[in-house]
């Protein structure tokens, strides 16, 4: 009985080796090709992304950098290439993704004032109140820089003005901190009301 039970034991030790072996060598394949993909989108070198996506059954366009966690829509953006990020969401790119730090492409965007790259990933899927570590989202970012335009594209496309981050904060208080009757305070109740939503000081408690 001891023996029966030593050997299937055994069995299935030896069963996983065997697994562990077979799987390697494609995890390892998979590894390089996710790299190779990674390095096409730094060199933009489209011939090679191409190539790689357009085998069967790819899923490196959402391949992600093994220190960073970057994908490739990272890279593109925080270039400020609409080509290349056109061509990855084209592609099935994730623009949720984020990295090891918490960042999305879209806060990259907004941070760099890439107005292009924010309605690229807007249109594609974008969540547009996502957070980075500090609970800001990408308005606060906007607000922050002072950057009206950016204001007006994510107030367009369902940005929360009343959304906190973590220390309490929405983007209409941080425009408000900036003075009475701020421009950027001006742009939000602007953008509202061209949404068709009441402001905060004129609609009900």
């Amino acid at each position: 009985m001891f023996k029966r039970v030593l050997d299937v034991k055994l069995g299935a030790i030896l069963g996983f080796a065997i697994l562990a072996l077979v799987a390697s060598p494609a995890d390892a394949q998979r590894k390089r090709e996710g790299y190779e993909f990674l390095e096409a989108v730094r060199d933009r070198d489209g011939t090679k992304a191409s190539e790689l996506l357009d085998e069967p059954g790819s899923v490196l366009v959402n391949a992600r950098d093994i220190t960073s966690g970057e994908t490739g829509l990272h890279i593109a953006t925080q270039r400020r290439d609409p080509t290349w990020v056109r061509f990855l969401l084209q592609k099935g790119a994730n623009p949720n993704i984020e990295t090891r730090d918490g960042v999305s492409p879209l806060e990259i965007a907004v941070q760099l004032g890439f107005i292009e790259g924010v309605e690229l990933l807007l249109k594609h899927g974008a969540q547009v109140d996502t957070t980075n570590i500090a609970g800001e989202t990408p308005l606060i970012s906007a607000v922050h820089r002072r950057d009206v335009e950016m204001i007006r594209a994510l107030i367009a496309k369902g940005a929360n003005p009343e959304r906190a981050d973590n220390s309490g904060r929405t983007a209409r208080d941080y425009a408000e901190l900036m003075g009475a009757r701020s421009r950027v305070l001006d742009e939000i109740e602007r953008a509202i009301a061209e949404r068709g939503e009441k402001s905060k000081d004129y609609g009900p408690n």
